[in-house]
């Protein structure tokens, strides 16, 4: 049976990077435009040929365009979420449609490692706001790849997925990360609380104002000031904010007990690192709490075979525009359902009872009830109630009851 197949896109407003991952490689390989080397960055543009239906990305859509003095439509992702249109050739396009050119040449290059479509798909941004799934979503459909195999996260989540991915002493302790692009800095540090099964992962964000003419003693300054009281066990520094060898006393302070890593497609790789994990194929002991996670288990308690069992309606530490669960169940007697509400690190649950106002009075176990939950947001879940009756013997009322829950 062949290994599945993973591929990671890195999507910001300049640049793209695309990663590829089966089970087996010792990590993930990123894909590379300039042959034999490490430049991952293909800029987020595309230029179409003179007088052809043909497309070019990169640099080079940006090189075509300037020896042919063509248009090269710049900052797709950026423009794609405004809803812009641009023309070309005496034709108006959506931009959005040019960014799915644009990620739809991307997806084709690392082909050459194997088969056609990945068995997932992981696309992480800076920012996984609902506007942006909505577009993503909408590519998804445009080259008919199944959207239960599209996976969406933000860069938080990727470097979550990326740093417990690593060899254990890489992760021992807390794990950091400096974040400098387009002239800002942040500091996040991953935090996993061993006490738990599975462990509750959480990362803390810090802004820093942008460097002054003397980066390298401003940087060592926020190094000490940003690790104070930690046990850092690795440390990462992604972004081009990085480039240019400045680095002197802050690099040997950050190395200082600990083990530091200089690139730029660790969230690619961490994506694909993601999908492996969603897959089922990792032995995965975390769970990440961040904003937008539900930070709840919500479940049901139900008789089955005459035995109690649990069914979940939300599980801890999904995403709330991916989570939510559909179930129909027979009701005992009393018209209500009991929700049972516990924190990932508690033994302790509470209970929310809602009461089924105006249902039908029957016999008990004569009503069955379809029960489905949807997330309004990572603090509000949404729970509606239908009632089905039960099959010829007890016609259903069509009567329907909807609860918000807040978190």
């Amino acid at each position: 049976m062949q290994a599945e197949r993973y591929i990671g896109i890195d999507l910001s407003e300049k640049h793209a990077m695309i990663s590829y991952y089966t089970r087996g490689m010792s990590e993930p390989g990123t894909f590379s435009m300039v042959t034999g080397s490490e430049v991952y960055q293909i800029p987020v543009c595309v230029a179409k040929k003179k007088g052809a239906s043909q497309w070019l990305i990169g640099e080079e859509a940006r090189k075509y365009a300037k020896d042919e003095s063509v248009s090269c439509v710049e900052g797709l992702f950026k423009k794609a979420l405004s809803g812009e249109q641009t023309e070309i050739e005496n034709e108006i396009y959506d931009v959005k449609d040019l960014l799915f050119v644009y990620l739809k040449k991307l997806l084709a290059l690392p082909m050459h490692v194997g088969g056609t479509m990945p068995d997932k798909l992981v696309v992480t941004t800076e920012y996984m706001n609902l506007e942006t799934r909505q577009l993503l979503g909408l590519f998804a459909e445009k080259i008919q790849f199944p959207t239960e195999k599209l996976m969406l996260l933000d860069y938080r989540e990727s470097f979550y997925y990326y740093a417990l991915s690593q060899s254990p002493e890489l992760c021992q302790n807390q794990v950091a990360l400096y974040y400098f692009s387009s002239g800002k800095l942040r500091y996040w540090q991953l935090n996993h609380d061993k006490r738990t099964i599975p462990q509750v992962v959480t990362i803390e964000e810090t802004g820093y104002d942008t460097l002054l003419e003397n980066r390298d003693e401003d940087f060592c300054r926020i190094v000490a000031d940003s690790m104070a009281g930690s046990v850092i066990s690795s440390v990462y520094l992604i972004g081009d904010g990085f480039d240019g060898g400045w680095m002197k006393k802050s690099l040997t302070a950050i190395c200082r007990g600990r083990r530091a890593f200089v690139g730029k497609n660790l969230f690619c790789k961490g994506a694909c690192y993601g999908a492996s994990v969603k897959s089922g194929e990792e032995n995965w002991q975390y769970v990440y709490m961040g904003d937008n996670e539900i930070k709840m288990n919500i479940s049901l308690k139900v008789q089955n075979g005459g035995k109690s069992e649990w069914i979940s309606l939300i599980t801890a530490g999904e995403n709330w525009y991916e989570a939510g669960k559909e179930y129909e169940v027979i009701l005992k007697d009393s018209p209500s359902i009991d929700f049972w509400i516990q924190p990932p690190k508690s033994r302790e649950a509470s209970i929310q009872t809602l009461e089924l106002t105006d249902m039908p009075q029957r016999k008990g176990r004569t009503t069955r009830l379809r029960i489905s939950a949807k997330p309004e947001s990572a603090e509000k879940i949404r729970f509606t109630i239908k009632d089905l009756g039960f099959g010829e013997i007890v016609k259903s009322s069509d009567k329907i009851w909807e609860y918000t829950l807040s978190l």
